[in-house]
Order: structure tokens, then C-alpha cells, then sequence
């Protein structure tokens, strides 16, 4: 039974971004530079679960198995397993020396002011490849990081990047869960999704690409020492099974056995079984924070969401929608049910699945195509996703940077740009279509 709509069971979330960001704020303007790392974001949640549980207990909800389900839902746990294994593989392949390989042997040749543009098609390409842009991250950023380092480049803008061409990919790949997932919602291919969605991404990567060229000051990156090139194999492995389409885990467990391997034969300074152990439990311990918070949001969007919180942010968007007519009206209200769901539920692909079908109603009654509907619960599903500083995508690639979350939101600038072209092709839809046609058939 569908729960009833409370915009109270939204509340819990409200109060932990108040006292995350609060908090943050607070030091900061003491002048304290760490000022959002005083309150750790898995403390700072604690009080909005107990409040999400008094909630879900009024409203006659069994609140301690709901949470309990939320924490140990499948997308969560996958989430959390994920995290671990990209803190261990990048954990392992800095210590044998493979990002120094990666910047002395690949980085070097590229002139400075293509560094950021290459990391960027790099993240987007595998991301393309293989529909997962934590997978992406995961993969490319312990290589953008060394970048970094080494070209003098400011790690946020270099990871935020790296964040860019994830989403571009997530959003457009043929077999990413929220393409399909968009164009089953709303009754399209995902060929046809794709055709559309396309169109409006590629002037954002384009125009993102050119901003990249002209950020940053870049040094031109010089080894200091000769380092092997075998120690750049566990980067290809991971990205060759990545393209081919093994699952993010797998992938991630071969590229820790080769890392190992590779550094036993190649490193300057040898590398053995216990070096190895060692390394693997520094990098889960350099995700443990995310790991942690990454359970507890779980458990909190599956207490507001049985509580009846995103039953009520679908019923006020749709009211909205309905007193007003017009495809614009449609759009508009398809763009805000998407990005509001995406906050409250920081997963897009839970995201979609929840906001489909009142998207589609909304679609049907506004004159709005399925696939222009599935492109836009898509778009505005990843870019707010990949721009939430407690969403999975920012949490990883923070935790692997060093930086805090919020460092990394003005940096992911592709994001910004797809939603800033969004909304000039939905404020005019006629200029859109003559872009639209523009677009080769082939596409």
C-alpha cells in the first residue's frame, strides 16, 4: 500500500543539511580554513535518523525495519562495496608507483592547456563505455590525481573534471540503469532517448571542453626520474574491463590482484604480501567516512520515502502542473519532480523509478514527447546527482582527492553546464529545434 503523502516526513533530511552546512558555515566564518571538517557529515546525520524514526513511528510505520532495509537495500550495500575497493585499488597503485608512471610517461607529452580537456574525454569516454559514472570515478580519478600533483593543477578542478565526463556518459550511455530506466518510465527506446538527450548534452560538453582549455595555470610536467611502464598496467587493466563491461567489482578486485603483481616485479623498492594487506586497509580507511554516511542516507530516504515524503513531492508538483497548460508547463514540472526527488533520495536511478510515472502523467497531459521526457528526468537526475556534496559520486571522488565535498560542487562544471543548456532549450523550444536538426541522422 502506497504510503500517504506528509511534506512533515521530508524533515528529517531538511535537518541534517541545516546542521551539516550550519556547522560548516559556523567555522568558517570563524576563520577556520577545515571549518566543514569539525562536524563530520556521519555525526551530523544522527539526529535527523532519530527524528526520520519518531516520524515514521507516528505515522504507523514499522520504523526500526524500515530503516534497517534502507541501510541494507542492494543499491546501498553495492554503493558502500564500491567505495572500499576504489579506496584500496587507488590505495595500492600510488604506493607501487603507477601514478607517477601514468604522469612521467602519458601526462608529460600533452601540453598543458590540454591536461584538464583530456581528463575530461578520458572520464567521459569510459563512463560512455560502460554506463556507470561511479565506475568512472573510481577508475580515473587516482590517475587525475596524480595529474594534478604533478602539473601544479588545483586537485578540485582537476577531479571536478574527472565528475564532469562521468555524468556526461552516465547520462548518454546506451546502457546506463537511469537511460533505461528513463525510457521505460516514460515508454520510449532508449535509442530514442538517447537521439534527444544527445542534442542538448553535446553543446554542454562542447562548451565545457573550451572552458576547461582556459582554466587553471598548468605546468608542463616533467619525470624526475624514469619510472617502468609496467606500472601503468593496472590503470589499463581496470580501464579495458571497464569498456568491455565487467561489473564494477570485479574490475575493481583484478585491478587490486595486477597492482599487487606489478609492484612485487616492477617497483623500485619491491612490493610483498604484507605491504599489500596494509595498503588495502588504508584504503578502506580512507573511505570509511563516506562508507558510513553513504548507510545512514540510505536508511534515512527509506524512512521518508515509507513515511509518505516523496509521495507528497510528487502530489505537489503535479497539482502545480495540472492548473497550468502548455508543453513548457510539462517541462518545467518534469525538470523540478526529477532534481526535488534526486535530493531527497540521492540516487538517481531510485530517483527515476519513483518520479516515472507521475513524469509520464504529466508528459501525457502536456503535450510533452516520451522521449523529450525521458531526456529530461535523465538529465536533470545525474547533474543534480553528481553535484550533491553527499551523493555518491562527490563523496567518492573527495574521499580519493582529500578535499571536502563542497570544494568539489563548483568544480564539476560540465554539470552546471548541461542544466544551464537545459534550460535554454526548454525557454526556447524553437531555437532548440533548430539546433536539434542540426544533430547528424546517424546519431
Amino acid at each position: 500500500m502506497s504510503p500517504r503523502p506528509s511534506a512533515l516526513a521530508l524533515t528529517p533530511l531538511l535537518l541534517f543539511l541545516a546542521i551539516f552546512f550550519g556547522a560548516g558555515l559556523y567555522f568558517t566564518g570563524q576563520g577556520d580554513d577545515m571549518g566543514f571538517y569539525r562536524l563530520h557529515a556521519p555525526v551530523a546525520i544522527l539526529p535527523a535518523v532519530l527524528l526520520g524514526v519518531w516520524l515514521a513511528r507516528r505515522r504507523g510505520v514499522a520504523a526500526q525495519q524500515t530503516l534497517l532495509e534502507g541501510v541494507g537495500h542492494p543499491d546501498i550495500v553495492l554503493m558502500c562495496l564500491i567505495f572500499l575497493l576504489a579506496g584500496a585499488f587507488a590505495s595500492v597503485t600510488t604506493q607501487i608507483g603507477a601514478v607517477d608512471a601514468v604522469v612521467s610517461l602519458g601526462i608529460g607529452f600533452l601540453p598543458p592547456a590540454l591536461i584538464l580537456p583530456g581528463v575530461f574525454l578520458l572520464a567521459g569516454f569510459l563512463s560512455l563505455s560502460v554506463g556507470s559514472s561511479m565506475g568512472t570515478i573510481a577508475a580515473v580519478a587516482p590517475i587525475a590525481i596524480g595529474v594534478a600533483d604533478a602539473s601544479g593543477l588545483d586537485r578540485a578542478l582537476v577531479v571536478g573534471a574527472v565528475i564532469g565526463g562521468a555524468t556526461f556518459g552516465d547520462n548518454l550511455s546506451l546502457i546506463s540503469d537511469t537511460a533505461i530506466a528513463a525510457a521505460r518510465t516514460q515508454g520510449c527506446s532508449v535509442r530514442e532517448k538517447f537521439r534527444e538527450n544527445v542534442r542538448i548534452a553535446a553543446p554542454a560538453a562542447l562548451l565545457t571542453l573550451v572552458a576547461l582549455a582556459f582554466m587553471g595555470e598548468a605546468q608542463p610536467v616533467t619525470a624526475e626520474q624514469h619510472a617502468s611502464a609496467w606500472l601503468i598496467v593496472p590503470y589499463l587493466v581496470v580501464l579495458v574491463l571497464a569498456v568491455l563491461g565487467l561489473d564494477v567489482l570485479l574490475v575493481l578486485g583484478i585491478g587490486l590482484v595486477v597492482a599487487a603483481v606489478t609492484g612485487a616485479v616492477f617497483a623500485s623498492d619491491g612490493y610483498d604480501v604484507v605491504a599489500f594487506s596494509t595498503d588495502i586497509y588504508a584504503g578502506f580507511e580512507s573511505v570509511f567516512e563516506i562508507t558510513l554516511l553513504a548507510l545512514l542516507i540510505g536508511g534515512l530516504g527509506a524512512l521518508i520515502k515509507a513515511a509518505g515524503g516523496l509521495a507528497w513531492l510528487a502530489q505537489a508538483i503535479s497539482r502545480l502542473a495540472r492548473g497550468n497548460d502548455g508543453r513548457r508547463t510539462g517541462e518545467w514540472s518534469i525538470a523540478a519532480l526529477a532534481s526535488v526527488t534526486d535530493v531527497f533520495t540521492a540516487n538517481n536511478t531510485v530517483a527515476i523509478l519513483v518520479s516515472g510515472g507521475v513524469a509520464r502523467d504529466i508528459a501525457e497531459r502536456h503535450g510533452v514527447p516520451p522521449a523529450r521526457a525521458a531526456s529530461l528526468l535523465d538529465i536533470f537526475v545525474c547533474s543534480v546527482q553528481s553535484l550533491l556534496p553527499y551523493g555518491a559520486q562527490i563523496l567518492l571522488a573527495a574521499s580519493l582527492a582529500a578535499l571536502s565535498p563542497l570544494a568539489l560542487v563548483g568544480t564539476a562544471h560540465y554539470c552546471w553546464a548541461l542544466i544551464g543548456i537545459t534550460v535554454l532549450f526548454m525557454l526556447f523550444p524553437a531555437r532548440a529545434r533548430v539546433l536539434a536538426r542540426n544533430v547528424p541522422e546517424g546519431l
